[in-house]
């Protein structure tokens, strides 16, 4: 069944000018427009510090447009022609009450009433934005109308920070109003997971510890911190990835079957996961953990200053630029089985990765073939970024007399099928935000039980005062990444390599 169109409303963004906004937000609108989802009754209503008026953030938005890796694709199509007629801007400082004032007199001259707004602003003004819209009556609802608000992460900085964020925005706003937005979550592939498990028997049927030896998950980027040194000296790899990208990646996978693919349905098996992960013990937070911090060196070419050498970053830094952790999930599906999670910068590839691996199979069967060598894991690995897509590998026997196996894979790219090229991944979210889906949004509860999770290795790095292991750019990450899986027997996938290429001995 086709997507309906989503109703007539005023999207009201909090940082208009900023990098947000210019290259996911209205590259994502534009192929809503272009795709029908979106009609001409969706007005963008611009805020930000920057001086100017409406023409002001149209010729910004222009000049971003055509600035873009897409041959400029979005500045000239229709959908942005028509777009840029619906587009205003406020300017002024959004801690002042002169500004939602404004705010309230345009939204009271709109076609409808119904306003989302969302907050593409630093985190550390998501709170006092909520206050200030609600203390103008901009969150109230009333004769049909809606008011949501979207807000970016990272959602707190620790488990303490989080429940505080919650419990400040949920004392002016209800959860139905919130959308808690995580990118990885527009991804189709991280979409598809649900469907993948749901709808194939031989998946789901096999989909617990009798079968399954462990799972990764991986999110490695190439690029460096480049010119995001304060934020994330203040941040590191964990606090900026794990608790949302990869948590929501493994509630994907870990979670029950829910009792309907209604939103509150899904995002209560997705809490339930969370809130399933073990915490760890003093003890188990410093073996299941690592950290590093790169170097100096180059990736694909391109020079790499070392961390702690960045610019606005401390030379005495001891924030990691990359995590590995093992977790388990204590559930009757998942008992026993590891999940290992890594991300970090500098690395050798992009790639965003789901690996499970199966247990390997009883090799007694095969003693008098002549098969001297064991028989590799069957795996499916699910592609998140870049090259989406989903693979499984299967052990078949080659061609001859003898009896001998070989390793196969099982391919599927979205590139192949659908035309995705051009999508941002954010898409869904903002289209789920206008019909008011929550599906694919972080719940309070959810978000807390990824901290929950996390804390204990915050924890046990601050009373250590441990510097992280170095480690070179264009590597797979630092030495102690390949102690903590190898110390139960396993090893990682290699990055950007897929499995139908592993499969050919070739990257």
């Amino acid at each position: 069944m086709a997507a309906a169109p989503t109703p007539p409303v005023t999207l009201v963004i909090f940082g208009a000018t900023g990098d947000l906004t210019r290259r996911l937000l209205v590259p994502a609108i534009i192929n809503l427009t272009q795709s029908g989802l979106v009609g001409d009754d969706l007005h963008i209503l611009g805020v930000g510090i920057e001086p100017g008026d409406d023409a002001m953030l149209v010729a910004r938005l222009d000049s971003f447009l055509s600035e873009l890796d897409d041959g400029g694709a979005h500045r000239k199509s229709e959908g942005w022609q028509r777009l840029r007629e619906r587009i205003s801007y406020i300017a002024g400082d959004f801690t002042k009450d002169d500004i939602f004032i404004q705010i309230k007199t345009r939204l009271a001259t709109a076609s409808s009433g119904n306003a989302a707004f969302y907050l593409a602003v630093p985190p550390q003004f998501f709170g006092t934005l909520v206050e200030k819209l609600a203390e103008h009556g901009l969150t109230t609802e009333g004769d049909g109308s809606f008011r949501r608000i979207a807000i970016e992460k990272p959602f707190g900085t620790d488990l303490a920070s989080a429940r505080a964020l919650n419990a400040r925005i949920l004392s002016r706003v209800a959860e139905s109003q919130v959308y808690r937005l995580d990118h990885f979550l527009g991804k189709e592939t991280v979409q598809n997971i649900l469907t993948a498990r749901f709808a194939n028997m031989m998946i789901e049927a096999l989909w617990n510890n009798n079968y399954i030896d462990h799972v990764q998950i991986t999110a490695a980027e190439v690029v460096d911190v480049g010119s995001r040194g304060k934020f994330y000296d203040a941040t590191g790899a964990l606090r900026d990835m794990v608790p949302n990208h990869l948590f929501q990646l493994l509630a994907m996978i870990a979670m029950e079957a829910p009792n309907g693919f209604g939103a509150e349905a899904i995002r209560t098996e997705k809490s339930k996961a969370l809130s399933a992960l073990r915490i760890s013990t003093p003890d188990e937070a410093t073996t299941h953990a690592v950290r590093g911090a790169y170097t100096a060196g180059a990736v694909d070419g391109n020079s790499v200053t070392a961390f702690r050498e960045t610019k606005d970053v401390s030379p005495d830094s001891k924030t990691e630029t990359f995590v590995a952790l093992k977790l388990y999930v204590d559930t009757w599906r998942w008992a026993g089985v590891p999940f290992y999670l890594r991300t970090g910068k500098a690395m050798t590839a992009r790639d965003t990765e789901i690996v499970v691996t199966f247990r390997q199979v009883p090799f007694a069967q095969f003693r008098e073939t002549g098969i001297k060598r064991s028989l590799p894991p069957n795996k499916m690995v699910i592609q998140v970024q870049p090259d989406e897509g989903l693979s499984i590998e299967l052990s078949i026997k080659s061609p001859g007399l003898s009896v001998d196996t070989v390793p196969v894979s099982l391919d599927f790219r979205y590139a192949d099928k659908f035309d995705i090229g051009k999508m941002t991944g954010y898409e869904s979210l903002l289209y789920d935000l206008f019909i008011g889906d929550q599906t694919l949004f972080q719940r309070a509860d959810g978000i807390e039980a990824g901290w929950a999770a996390v804390q204990p290795f915050l924890d046990a790095w601050a009373k250590s005062g441990e510097v992280p292991e170095p480690y070179a750019p264009a590597s797979m990450g630092p030495a102690c990444a390949d102690d903590l899986i190898r110390r139960d027997g396993r090893q990682w996938h290699e990055l950007g390599v897929s499995i139908h290429n592993q499969a050919k001995g070739i990257k």
